[in-house]
């Protein structure tokens, strides 16, 4: 991390060379002029301690421009072409560090050390009972108070023949936020020439621990601010979801979707049957059990926005998918000034409040493990 210092205005604009050359002087060669594939760096902004976080735009050549900073490993935007070959931002984000450092909505985030709710921010492990820091009511949400969406990642380029993008690196120590081992944590954010986004997840432990990692991408394929998210058209890859109670914590059941209002099978615009779901606020929010559970990577969800002609396939190696419509977004500057379902997110995870539910797929994480998962967003268009 590089940290504000009072020097001599020549030694600031040395400084700011250097930065701009590339921040981490760990990153790969940069390619030649030949190729329209790249990564720059520039500044951000800076942290309460003087701390420069640094933004990375990241371009693949065929029209897909990604940025991100490395407070919280966010991606701040994301623009793909459209029918007609426009490209737009379709992924919400701030442009100012400030906003961000305001707190939620967890825009573009990387969230951890455990996604979603863990119900009355307990669990037990081999017989000990954790404590974690609660942030939702009487739950822990994301992490808690300071989750991975809060801390200054270590940041560094990647350009090849076949990918560009960036690796953040964050090591979380034991007993932050209540969770046990010391967790090293590798996340890489990269583009394709095929329009492809690659999330790649990594992490080792030197103690027992539970570890759920997601990105918290906000989307609306039709560009970011441009109205309600109803008619995209969604298609689940899941028969089941896992019902909740009032604050969101599963049941421990499995429920079928069929002939209910969380029935994504077919294609289905994402407010014909909003209304009907219940909740305070209303709308979906709800994690979604994939069909494919052996690990491998698999279709879980698509997209397609009919004006913009955006088709958006996820595909994840992760047991489940957060269907989350933007039922809290209220208009406000904190939310972006975005205003109820204006933008929705689908999270591929493991299931919410795992450690507490014997039923569920493991989220434990031991010695000599190597937790690895991977998300692919695959961006088309249809005419």
């Amino acid at each position: 991390m590089m940290k504000r210092c009072f020097a001599p205005f020549a030694a600031y604009l040395a400084a700011l060379v250097i930065f701009a050359s590339g921040l981490m002087a760990a990153e790969p060669a940069a390619k030649g002029k030949d190729t329209p594939m790249n990564v720059t760096a520039s500044e951000f902004g800076e942290m309460p301690d003087g701390t420069v976080i640094a933004k990375y735009t990241v371009e693949n050549g065929h029209g897909m421009v990604m940025e991100l900073i490395n407070y919280g490993a966010t991606m701040t935007s994301l623009s793909v072409p459209d029918k007609n070959g426009k490209s737009v931002n379709v992924n919400v984000g701030f442009d100012d560090l400030k906003s961000y450092l305001a707190g939620p909505p967890y825009f573009g985030a990387t969230v951890g050390r455990y996604a979603n709710r863990i119900a009355k921010g307990k669990f037990t492990l081999d017989g000990k009972e954790y404590t974690l820091a609660t942030n939702n009511g009487e739950n822990t949400l994301h992490g808690g108070l300071k989750g991975f969406d809060k801390v200054v990642w270590a940041a560094k380029k990647i350009e090849n023949d076949n990918e560009v993008g960036v690796q953040f690196d964050y090591t979380s120590k034991d007993g932050e936020e209540g969770y046990p081992g010391n967790l090293k944590v590798t996340v890489r954010y990269t583009l394709t020439p095929d329009n492809q986004l690659v999330m790649d997840y990594k992490a080792t432990t030197d103690a027992p621990t539970v570890l759920n990692l997601t990105n918290h991408n906000y989307w609306n394929l039709a560009g970011a601010h441009s109205g309600k998210n109803y008619d995209h058209l969604l298609k689940l890859e899941s028969e089941k979801y896992l019902p909740v109670d009032a604050s969101l914590i599963p049941t421990g059941k499995m429920d079928s979707v069929k002939g209910t209002p969380m029935d994504f099978t077919e294609f289905k615009a994402i407010g014909k049957d909003l209304q009907k779901t219940g909740g305070d606020p209303i709308g979906y929010d709800h994690c979604y059990v994939l069909d494919s559970q052996s690990g491998e990577l698999a279709l879980a969800a698509t997209v397609k926005e009919p004006t913009s002609g955006r088709v958006m396939e996820i595909w994840t190696t992760q047991p489940g998918i957060q269907f989350y419509s933007g039922n809290f977004l209220d208009g406000s500057e904190t939310n972006g000034g975005l205003n109820q379902h204006e933008a929705f997110c689908l999270e591929t995870q493991h299931y919410p409040d795992t450690p507490n539910q014997t039923g569920f797929p493991s989220a434990t994480l031991r010695p000599g493990e190597t937790f690895h998962e991977r998300t692919v967003h695959k961006f088309s268009v249809e005419k």
